[in-house]
């Protein structure tokens, strides 16, 4: 008889911990789940989910302004924010319900509180004041947004998770930051009607993405008419006359409604007790793992955020099924972290899979064939709006692979979806070029590009 009370106690209810939880459960585990806030994670409360509706509120302006083109009058359309913020919480709502349907299911027992780690095989829950020995301990408590670094006045700004807690549409908005959060926002807040300003201390935004996907997306957002401060950082923030003053490193001033800072996540470790059991921390306060997720403590492992791996809900959740399948399951499993489809859900969209050009020719040099594509959408055409779609393929020369698909324009994280399954085949651009196209559609480019494009270089004079 186990002198355990569960085999596997989850610290965290969000994606990766809640996956781990019910295959576990599927092998046959006694599980438990502690989550202090609310079941789903960030992705379902508070971040992918919430914020991918509103971006489809911030994209109606265009619909109805497009509208015209094709015969349609659309008079007088009018946003009213309480309408969008009640039905979004309502449909965030539905989602935890099913989170823990989902548990209830699969005979998790949950805990809607704390829990930190009081040993190799012993969690506390200091609100009950209840101790679980558990065979193994998984901690899935994901990051939390930052306010960094610290300014003066940097309290008056709100992070990512306080858009959610708005009781209004800000007339003027300050978002700080260049990544995926960052400019997600900014293009919501933008096609809500908020005079938008982001401010990026990079010369361009999405450090990492293909140096073409960040022009186009820098061109588009200017043509929407997001200011973008680029190369410039907050030193202060103050109230001034009802309003908050940015204070800019140059010196200039920028007034806003609401100063949103997305700089940055942390991993969420503070107080959790990993030091009982040996685990130390890295120096953004991550849990480092092995492969197969497991810690320096033979019995306690981590997946998702916390390990500050790649910081993204789908891998969370491949973490989390991979654990429980390598721990319980008898097949283990290491997930792979070098070829990742993601979107960016900004206006335009942005998918990208696989290697950038940048990033490709420091691997392979001058192995490298490029083939680009830029047109004005078929949509466009009748609606007059003044955008392009821009699509890039990367070839290895020598072996005709394609190392990277990218895209900016309507529906990429769709395609790039079915773009993320050709690359993981290991697909070619022959195999591209052999497979039919489907007409008229803006992917049919990625399948009928057939010439490669050259860099021109000035030619010498003298």
């Amino acid at each position: 008889m186990s002198d355990f009370e569960v085999d596997l106690f989850v610290i965290g209810g969000g994606s990766g911990g809640v996956r781990a939880a019910r295959v576990a459960a599927g092998h046959g585990a006694r599980v438990a789940v502690a989550e202090e806030y609310r079941l789903g994670g960030t992705c379902v409360i508070r971040g992918c989910v919430p914020k991918k509706l509103m971006v489809y509120a911030g994209r109606f302006p265009d619909e109805f302004a497009d509208g015209a083109g094709f015969g349609w009058t659309v008079e007088n359309p009018r946003f009213d924010w309480t309408v969008l913020q009640a039905n979004r919480d309502r449909e965030v709502a539905r989602l935890e319900s099913i989170y823990r349907g989902l548990l209830d299911g699969s005979k998790v027992t949950t805990f809607d509180e704390r829990a930190v780690i009081d040993g190799p095989h012993a969690v506390r829950l200091p609100s009950s004041g209840r101790l679980v020995r558990a065979g193994r301990i998984l901690v899935a408590v994901g990051a939390t947004p930052v306010l960094e670094p610290p300014i003066p006045g940097g309290e008056l700004a709100i992070t990512s998770d306080g858009v959610f807690e708005l009781d209004h549409l800000p007339g003027r908005i300050l978002v700080v930051g260049g990544g995926y959060i960052a400019v997600e926002f900014a293009g919501i807040f933008a096609g809500l009607g908020s005079r938008t300003t982001l401010l990026h201390r990079g010369e361009k935004l999405l450090r990492g993405f293909d140096e073409d996907l960040r022009d186009a997306l820098c061109a588009a957002y200017r043509e929407r008419g997001i200011a973008l401060e680029l190369g410039n950082t907050l030193s202060k923030v103050e109230r001034r006359d009802g309003a908050l003053a940015a204070t800019l490193a140059d010196g200039r001033s920028i007034e806003a409604d609401t100063i949103l800072v997305a700089t940055g996540r942390r991993p969420n470790t503070r107080g959790l007790g990993l030091e009982t059991v040996g685990v130390a921390t890295d120096e953004v306060g991550a849990v480092p793992v092995d492969p197969y997720s497991c810690t320096a403590c033979p019995s306690v492992y981590a997946v998702g955020d916390v390990t500050n791996r790649a910081n993204l809900t789908p891998i969370a959740i491949r973490e989390g099924h991979a654990f429980a399948d390598t721990v319980f399951g008898g097949r283990p499993t290491a997930v792979q972290h070098d070829l990742i489809p993601t979107a960016v859900f900004s206006t335009p969209e942005i998918g990208t899979v696989g290697l950038g050009e940048e990033a490709a020719r420091l691997r392979h040099g001058d192995d490298v064939v490029i083939f680009k594509a830029s047109f004005r959408p078929m949509k466009a055409t009748l609606s007059g709006r003044d955008e392009r779609t821009f699509m890039k393929l990367v070839v290895q020369g020598s072996t005709d692979r394609v190392l990277g698909v990218h895209v900016v324009g309507h529906d990429a994280g769709e395609i790039i979806q079915m773009a993320g399954i050709a690359l993981t085949m290991g697909a070619t651009k022959a195999d591209f070029d052999r497979t039919v196209a489907v007409h008229p559609t803006a992917s049919e480019e990625f399948v009928t590009m057939r010439t490669p494009f050259v860099v021109k270089t000035p030619v010498a004079v003298g």
